[in-house]
C-alpha cells in the first residue's frame, strides 16, 4: 500500500500493539489516539492566547460565560459552573482570582439574599472582548490548516459523534 504520509506517533504505537497483541482490534486507537493528541495540541495553542491576557483556560471560560449572558453581564456562581462544566468549588477559586484582578465583582442576589451574583466589571468586559477577538483569530488560524470542505465534513462528523456519546439511544449502548 502506497501511503504518502509518514507514520505518526499513533501509527507507531499501533504497529507495536499489532506485533504484541495481534488478537486485539486496535483500529479504534487510530481515531481516539489522534483525537486525544490533537486535543492536547489544540489546548496548548489556545492557552497561549489566554496567557497573553493573564488568564488561565478556566478564567477565560468564566469571563466568556459572563460576556455571553448579555447586559448586565452577570450570572449566579452555580449557573457559571453549569455553563463551564466545572464544580462549584473550582468555580469559587476562579471567581476569587478574577475578583482579585478586578475583572469581576460579587454581590448578593436581589431575589435571594443568601445567593450571590457574579458580574463583569468594565475592565473585565474590555479584557474579554479583546481576548475573545484574539481567540477567534487563533481558532481560524488552526482551522485554516484544513480546507473549507474538510472543516465542514469534520464539524459534521464531530457533531454527530458528540451527540451520540452525550445522548446514547438504547440501541447504541450495547
Amino acid at each position: 500500500m502506497d501511503d504518502p504520509q509518514p507514520l505518526d506517533r499513533v501509527a507507531r504505537i499501533q504497529a507495536d500493539w499489532r506485533r504484541e497483541r495481534p488478537d486485539i482490534d486496535i483500529a479504534p486507537q487510530g481515531v481516539i489516539g489522534r483525537l486525544h493528541r490533537l486535543a492536547d495540541q489544540l489546548t496548548e495553542e489556545l492557552c497561549l492566547v489566554y496567557g497573553r491576557y493573564g488568564l488561565s483556560e478556566g478564567e477565560f471560560d468564566v469571563l466568556c460565560a459572563l460576556r455571553r449572558a448579555g447586559e448586565p453581564y452577570e450570572r449566579a456562581p452555580g449557573e457559571l459552573a453549569a455553563h463551564t462544566m466545572v464544580t462549584t468549588g473550582a468555580m469559587t477559586k476562579r471567581i476569587d482570582r478574577l475578583e482579585r484582578a478586578g475583572l469581576v465583582t460579587r454581590r448578593r442576589s436581589d431575589d435571594d439574599q443568601r445567593g450571590r451574583i457574579v458580574a463583569l466589571t468594565r475592565p473585565g468586559r474590555e479584557l474579554i472582548d479583546r481576548a475573545f477577538t484574539d481567540h477567534m483569530r487563533n481558532e481560524r488560524r488552526l482551522l485554516d490548516l484544513l480546507t473549507p470542505a474538510e472543516t465542514q465534513a469534520l464539524e459534521g462528523l464531530l457533531t454527530t459523534w458528540l451527540s451520540r456519546v452525550e445522548n446514547p439511544r438504547p440501541s447504541d449502548s450495547k
